[in-house]
């Protein structure tokens, strides 16, 4: 009896406990991602939600879908599914001049009879439309626009957005029968270059702006694609709404941002049309101080009472119109057309510009995509072109001036030779791309390095660019499995590779040695292979060698894996130079560690637990944990008894004086280091 009595009272102690901690890390959500002011730093939040994962997992009767714990999934979907809103978004009616906006005005007050109309302003996002429905407080449905009938469910992508809250702020909010709202999903700027720059290194199709890079990750059927990517949220309105009534915009705007939403803090209030004009010109010349793109800037009717009156026709409602900013463009001269040769051997055209000035920067260069869009522009070198930023980021060459030409301008062909090394390059039918043909390809070479070496790559940091241009230029390396073969020497005559450099170099070459299986595919470079897919192989297959037998039809039963994807796959494993590169790897000592979803337990540190504190010298937490579970040892977040190693670097926390009390051995990281490869050599 008495131990029954003791185990209620532990259980209620932490499920407490556990509601605790969840309260405290909204709080600090809602700290960080709606009032951009947090307080406390991030390894303190990581401290708290450590904790809160362990009692989750060591309790999983007591997990909620609304926990922080829970915003990523751990399941793809198989398609996204359709979903009726509860009421319809509707799209606006544009206006393109202040004369636009005049005769929206004298509209509104014709139907309604009055003299003076008050409007809010808010600025228009270049993102997606989204609608979030809660109950009770609750997130239990994400969809987007769609038709503004029916949309597509993507709740579990939503989810992963930090910005969007799981359960609303305590209160009114959460007595909410039910809460339909409207927000708009988009990319900021630094996030969308991050973005594009890890594409750019796993030579992956570029995105062409922020809009499309945050509407292509909310339809990702794998969450976790979406949780790597930089998207966020402003919410600006609301549809069916049970047991809350609203009287005007602005009383919408500030209580969704009391309930916990983030609501944008640009907007404006005026009864004077001629004041928003002089609000929407002053926008247009602002809006490059912003870090996220608008478009234009959305004019509503302040009084909910009013909307109604004023009622919608068949597709926007009468009572709002966006006001859509002229693209910003320039024209100048296109001087050249040059080549640039990816790691896959693709020639891609650029535009070399006379330096033009275009939304805050100086524009040299711009982006001319393939050989079909140069003839279906028409663009000649010589000509006078229109240059726009694609989503305020990408410089582009939007059309030719056709009108300044004065017969002297050059038409372009693609080459037939590599312009790095000569080899015959080709264009194959039904693709838009001409390839270099030559497996020696320096530039090709060059770019496979960075990939290889790359973060979600082998990671090996010190090997950068200009050291690899230097190692191929003096054939020092010929192809990634050389960075394993490597010496001192052979880097001691290189420019800006001092002792402390090298040093460096060859301990994170050391450790790349123990790789998981997925970072290895991914930095193989098969085409059209991302760090995702890596994954998703890495967990249905052993090892290279048994991935490189496989049939096409046990790859596209595969989430995310089409005939294209395959087709690639196996053409790789069907080449003898990347069979060679393989086997060198082998040769060189790689341990290439199982990653398979049945396999991950095994491994010579089976059994064997570790706590991870403070900073390491060369290697993040992330990497020590994956080297650890890769060789099927366990991380835990807590030092007990049961803890077999604590690993400490800089400036370690409590944990260090908890392993003494407990007698747990300590390592530092050269003698963790150590400790892999003893056991990995037992």
């Amino acid at each position: 009896m008495e131990d029954n009595l003791g185990d209620s009272k532990k259980n209620r102690k932490i499920k407490e406990r556990i509601e605790e901690l969840r309260d405290e890390i909204r709080k600090h959500n809602h700290r960080y991602y709606i009032l951009n002011d947090p307080v406390i730093s991030d390894a303190e939040y990581d401290r708290l939600l450590e904790e809160l994962k362990k009692l989750e997992n060591e309790n999983p009767g007591l997990i909620t879908d609304d926990s922080p714990t829970q915003r990523v999934g751990i399941s793809p979907v198989s398609e996204l599914e359709t979903v009726e809103h509860e009421t319809e978004m509707f799209s606006l009616d544009n206006a393109f001049s202040a004369e636009e906006l005049i005769a929206f005005d004298n509209r509104i007050k014709r139907i309604l009879k009055q003299d003076e109309i008050e409007y809010v302003v808010e600025l228009k996002l270049d993102g997606l439309a989204v609608s979030l429905l809660y109950e009770r407080g609750n997130l239990v449905q994400a969809a987007t626009r769609g038709d503004g009938s029916v949309g597509e469910n993507v709740t579990h992508n939503v989810r992963t957005i930090g910005s969007v809250p799981l359960k609303l702020v305590p209160g009114e909010a959460s007595q909410l029968e039910l809460l339909e709202v409207r927000g708009e999903v988009f990319m900021g700027r630094d996030g969308f270059i991050r973005l594009n720059e890890r594409r750019k290194e796993r030579d992956e199709n570029l995105f062409a702006n922020p809009r499309n890079a945050a509407s292509g990750s909310l339809r990702q059927l794998d969450p976790r694609v979406t949780a790597e990517r930089p998207l966020d949220i402003f919410v600006y309105d609301v549809g069916r709404v049970e047991g809350f009534e609203f009287k005007n915009q602005v009383q919408i705007l500030k209580t969704l941002k009391r309930f916990g939403f983030k609501v944008n803090s640009h907007f404006a209030v005026y009864s004077d049309i001629e004041q928003v004009i002089e609000y929407c010109e002053e926008w247009e010349e602002k809006r490059t101080n912003l870090p996220y793109d608008i478009d234009g800037l959305v004019l509503k009717v302040n009084s909910l009472p009013m909307r109604r009156e004023l009622g919608t026709t068949s597709k926007s409602p009468r009572w709002a119109a966006a006001y859509k900013f002229p693209a910003q463009q320039e024209t100048t001269v296109l001087e050249d057309i040059e080549i640039s040769v990816g790691r896959t051997g693709a020639l891609t055209p650029v535009g070399i510009l006379e330096p033009v000035q275009l939304a805050g920067s100086t524009v040299k260069r711009a982006t001319l995509h393939n050989e079909d869009e140069i003839e279906r522009k028409d663009i000649r070198i010589g000509d006078r072109v229109v240059v726009q930023k694609a989503g305020e980021i990408i410089p582009e060459v939007v059309k030719v001036i056709t009108d300044d030409r004065e017969g002297t301008e050059e038409k372009f062909s693609m080459p037939s030779e590599c312009p790095a090394c000569g080899s015959e390059a080709v264009r194959i039918q039904g693709e838009a791309v001409t390839r270099c043909t030559s497996g020696a390809c320096p530039a090709q070479l060059k770019e496979k390095l960075r990939h290889f070496v790359s973060r979600d790559a082998l990671d090996i940091r010190g090997m950068g660019p200009a050291l690899i241009d230097q190692l191929v230029e003096k054939q020092i390396v010929s192809d990634p499995a050389d960075i394993f073969t490597l010496e001192s020497s052979d880097l001691m005559e290189l420019e800006r590779m001092g002792e402390k450099s090298i040093e460096n170099l060859m301990r994170a070459v050391e450790k790349s040695r123990i790789c998981p299986l997925n970072r290895m595919i991914y930095a193989l470079g098969i085409p059209f292979v991302g760090s995702s897919t890596a994954e998703i192989l890495a967990r249905k297959f052993d090892s290279l060698n048994d991935l490189s037998q496989i049939k096409k039809e046990e790859l596209t039963v595969l989430p995310e894996i089409g005939d294209k994807i395959a087709d690639s796959i196996i053409n790789y494993f069907c080449q003898e130079q990347n069979l060679e590169i393989i086997r060198k790897l082998k040769e060189a000592g790689v341990k290439i560690i199982s990653t398979k979803e049945d396999d991950i337990e095994q491994g010579p540190l089976d059994g064997i637990s570790f706590v991870l504190t403070g900073r390491l010298e060369d290697l993040t937490r992330r990497e020590a944990k994956e080297q650890i579970e890769g060789m099927g040892g366990e991380v835990k977040s807590s030092v007990s008894s049961r803890t077999d190693y604590l690993v400490s670097g800089e400036n370690p926390g409590s944990k260090l004086d908890k392993a003494r009390e407990q007698g747990v051995k300590i390592v530092d990281q050269d003698e963790f280091f150590s400790l892999l490869d003893q056991k990995r050599e037992e």
